[in-house]
């Protein structure tokens, strides 16, 4: 998957869990000011792990902020998991 369909799988994600939409939102955007508390953090966590076949560890969660760190995580788990 590369970087441009995995932002639109976590724009996707984040709105179905927000009920918000969020196709407007980039890599910049700050995780807490969409809206998306840690709860919503770990849902959205847990479907991209299902969906993408990944498993985030949840200290590896802790410090997370914007968009563009949460898919940085992402695609380094993906490579591991290869």
């Amino acid at each position: 998957m590369n970087r441009s369909e995995l932002i639109k799988t976590f724009q996707r994600m984040a709105s179905e869990i927000a009920e918000k939409d969020f196709s407007h939102v980039t890599e910049d955007a700050k995780i807490a000011a969409l809206g998306i508390d840690s709860l919503g953090m770990l849902e959205l966590v847990g479907q991209m792990e299902r969906e993408l076949g990944v498993q985030i560890p949840d200290e590896q969660l802790v410090g997370i902020q914007t968009v563009r760190q949460l898919l940085d995580l992402v695609e380094k788990r993906a490579v591991a998991a290869r």
